[in-house]
This record gives structure tokens, sequence and C-alpha cells, in this order.
């Protein structure tokens, strides 16, 4: 298996397997595509709030900054390469991202809740389940560093350098385990980088049932009521 320090290396020899252009742009979100994202979660109605959208010159430590501590959210990349293929990709981290944690590790099925997706080749690649004849593999969820970007799985499964300027795939953590080598983004092999040219993240949560709110406002309205009581009855 590669481990994430190799690639992490790899991406640094690189020093700028492409340049820093073309980072700026439109929302990778229209509302199409919120749809896919919300059917591949399947938690219903989504709120999805952008948090950060790479520019030219922004470093692993501006991504950090934007996105930590704010729960879950996912990760699109437009990405392309050398032969002129365009992919949309991303993956979908159910923790708060983090600077310093390193692995978020999660050891029982019902933790393995994270995905990555490629909407250009529509496919979600789900972490591997503990039920597998190796228990451990689809536990290294996300690799959480000051310099890196956004990282998923221990292959590593999608990984984004310092720079956000590149980005590479080699599955282990996630998808069939029997393809384990293979790129979430064209499907080959031998860990191959693109180059990154937009990066956007968005905080998700769900929207409340029309019930929900509904006696959400009429609780609020009960207490307001209580207070004005109060206030009449100089309690």
């Amino acid at each position: 298996m590669k481990t994430i320090l190799a690639a992490a290396a790899m991406a640094l020899a690189c020093g700028g397997a492409a340049a820093q252009t073309g980072i700026t742009g439109p929302s990778l979100l229209d509302p199409s595509r919120e749809a896919q994202l919300e059917r591949w979660l399947g938690a219903g109605d989504m709120a999805f709030t952008a948090i950060f959208t790479g520019n030219p010159g922004n470093t692993s430590l501006d991504f950090h900054s934007a996105v930590d501590g704010k729960g879950p959210t996912f990760t699109l990349l437009q990405v392309s390469n050398t032969a002129g293929g365009s992919w949309l990709i991303g993956g979908y981290n159910p923790q708060s991202w983090s600077s310093s944690d390193g692995w978020h590790v999660t050891m029982p099925d019902s933790q393995r809740t994270a995905f990555l997706f490629n909407m250009t080749d529509p496919a979600v690649y789900r972490q591997v389940p503990a039920t597998y004849v190796l228990p451990s593999q689809g536990s290294r969820q996300t690799f959480n560093a000051a310099d890196h970007g956004p990282t998923f799985g221990a292959g590593p499964d999608l990984f984004v350098n310092d720079r956000l300027d590149a980005a590479l795939s080699w599955q282990v953590s996630y998808g069939n385990p029997l393809d384990e080598g293979k790129s979430i983004i064209d499907r080959s092999v031998g860990g191959q980088f693109f180059h990154v040219d937009a990066l956007q993240l968005f905080a998700v949560s769900p929207i409340p049932e029309p019930a929900s709110a509904g006696m959400l406002l009429a609780g609020l309205g009960l207490i307001a009521t209580l207070a004005r009581r109060r206030r009449h009855s100089g309690v």
C-alpha cells in the first residue's frame, strides 16, 4: 500500500505539478449537483453553505483557517490532466476538519459514513466496511494536518497538497477493496497527479421538516407568551 506520507513527499517533490492559476470561478454546486449529493448522502434535504473557495496563492493554512471545526462538509474539486481531461470529484467528511488531529480513525461501521465521489463519470466510493477480511482497511477516514489540504483515506484515496494546486488519488480505504491502487478520478493506476482548477468546501446541515419547523415556532411563541405574563404579573 502507498502511504499518505509518500504521497505528500511526491507532491512536494513535484513542486508544482501544476501552476497556481485558474482556481477562481463560479460555484461548483448547482441544484442538480446538490440533489445528487443529497441522494448519495441519504439524509433528506440538506442546506449547503459555502465556507471556502480556493484562490491563487492560497495554501493549506488558508483552507484550515476557513473550515476547521465547521462540522460535516462536502469538498468539491475540478481537476484536469495534461491531455485535456477534466473531472468534478470530491468527498463527504462527516467530522470537522482539523489542522492537528492526524488520522480520524473510524473502527465501527456506524462511524464509516464518509464517501468519495466522481460526478463526471458518476460513481460513489464508500469506506471499506469492518466486515471485510482486513477490518482496519477502511478505518482511516481523513488525515488532518496543517500541511495537507483535504485528504481522505490511507492511499491516500484523495489527497490535495499544501499549495492546493495538485491532487492525487490511490484507492485503499474507500470503494471496492479489489480496486486498490486505482484513481477515483480517471480509474488509472499509478498515482498520477492532476491539476486543481477549482476547490470549494460546503458546510452541510439538515433542513428541518415543515412539521418540525412549525413545532419550533409554536414553542418559541409559547415561551414569549409566558415571558409576557410573568412581566405583567411582576414575577
